[in-house]
């Protein structure tokens, strides 16, 4: 085949091959038919990672890997999926893209697949999943030690930063002209100096006779001070969702016989068969509407039980 139509252009007719070009194809499972722990929701135990999820590149199936073993491990012990939320790491939006809608070509992991990306950075990868790391078992002493101080020092920086007072006398501005930013009218802090773009905690401690810390503990400060007010709009959005999230839907529930919700709801509930109330919120097709009397559904079914 390759031949063939290699030999069409003009200039290759007579072209020999050195090595033909290949393709890889394989099948996969539909991940609709899988719970958020990677577990295939009719058959107990077993567990799917990888491409045969429906997924393309080696950081895709190795995250799944990594969840569907710690799944795998906790359900043997008879303990709790270990379930990552969308908030919490791309690993948890990648798997909730994939058992919540389903994928019709193979995903690949992008930032703008993630809502809540700009807490999902990796400065703060460790400070997200470091102590859920450690619950399960998959953080070691040494790492967990270096954690701990790294977590203690971005604190105690914090803490000395809320707690130093800067008044506007002329030694004070004369200094702030000398770093370039702009003098001040009030007494305030040093923390609120650290929020202004032209400075940061290494110019503002060098300044002040401030503690200064390794350059990973400074940049975390830098930051969460500098960003903090678009960080606490997006937490607010994550508690929101959260208590959706907290809100677990029975397993068996037959939604064509819930009165109230849409056909296509009712179709989509039972094919996807969601977690939790967040979860249906995000399936293709579930309407706010539907969303609504699925809570009231699920209060008067807590009530009765």
């Amino acid at each position: 085949v390759q031949y063939a139509f290699l030999r069409t252009i003009p200039g290759l007719e007579n072209v020999e091959i050195m090595r033909p070009a290949y393709a890889i194809e394989y099948d996969c499972l539909n991940p609709t038919q899988l719970t958020p722990a990677l577990q295939v929701k009719h058959i107990e135990g077993l567990y799917s990672a990888g491409q045969a999820n429906g997924t393309s590149g080696y950081e895709e199936a190795a995250a799944q890997g990594l969840m569907a073993g710690i799944n795998a491990a906790l359900w043997l012990q008879g303990k709790e999926p270990f379930i990552l939320a969308r908030s919490e790491a791309y690993i948890g939006v990648l798997i909730d893209d994939l058992v919540t809608k389903g994928t019709n070509e193979p995903y690949r992991m992008m930032t703008s697949r993630s809502e809540y990306r700009l807490l999902l950075r990796q400065d703060n990868a460790d400070m997200r999943l470091t102590e859920k790391g450690r619950a399960i078992g998959l953080v070691k002493d040494d790492r967990w030690a270096k954690f701990t101080a790294k977590k203690a020092a971005i604190d105690e920086a914090m803490d000395m930063l809320r707690n130093t007072p800067v008044n506007p006398s002329k030694e004070t501005q004369a200094l702030l002209e000398s770093l370039g930013t702009a003098p001040i009218r009030t007494g305030i802090h040093a923390y609120d100096l650290v929020k202004r773009n032209e400075l940061s905690y290494a110019i503002v401690a060098d300044a002040f006779g401030l503690k200064r810390y390794t350059p990973d503990v400074e940049e975390a400060v830098d930051i969460s001070i500098t960003y903090e007010g678009y960080i606490k709009k997006q937490m607010d959005q994550v508690d929101k969702v959260r208590k959706l999230e907290e809100k677990i839907l029975p397993k068996e529930w037959d939604y064509t016989q819930i009165k109230g919700i849409s056909l296509e709801a009712q179709q989509k509930l039972n094919k996807i068969r969601p977690h939790s109330i967040g979860q249906a919120s995000r399936i293709s097709g579930v309407s706010p509407a539907d969303v609504s009397v699925l809570l009231i559904q699920l209060e008067q079914y807590n009530r009765n039980k």
